[in-house]
């Protein structure tokens, strides 16, 4: 199963899921490891892992969230602002009884990524 792949202009990689199962997929390779994962408040997001680097600056986060955003059902359908979760993978972990691509994620910060920084990326 293909992941989603980017690089920022800082050098920062990130994954990203394309849907349901390849999230999963995702989520259960970075289960319980320290990279920094992001998923926007609202459902219909890819997780975007931060693979690299394993301490991304706060540039490198919000970058991410924005990259998030444009691929999540939450922009598509509305075009504004996006909150999203900022967590790693320690804090992720799957019911047993969970539909596929969803997770139950504990200690997550939550920023907001400007309209304007989502339409530069697109």
């Amino acid at each position: 199963m293909k992941f989603r792949e980017k690089t920022l202009a800082s050098g920062a990689h990130l994954i990203l899921g394309k849907n349901e199962e390849s999230n999963d997929k995702l989520m259960r390779e970075f289960q319980g490891k320290d990279n920094v994962i992001i998923h926007t408040v609202s459902p219909g997001s890819p997780f975007c892992v931060i693979d690299s680097p394993l301490n991304p600056s706060p540039k490198q986060i919000y970058a991410s969230g924005v990259i998030c955003a444009r691929y999540s059902q939450d922009w598509r359908d509305n075009k504004s602002d996006a909150k999203v979760n900022v967590f790693t993978g320690k804090d992720v972990s799957k019911p047993k009884d969970a539909n596929p691509g969803t997770w139950k994620v504990k200690n997550a910060e939550t920023i907001t990524v400007k309209r304007g920084d989502i339409i530069k990326v697109i």
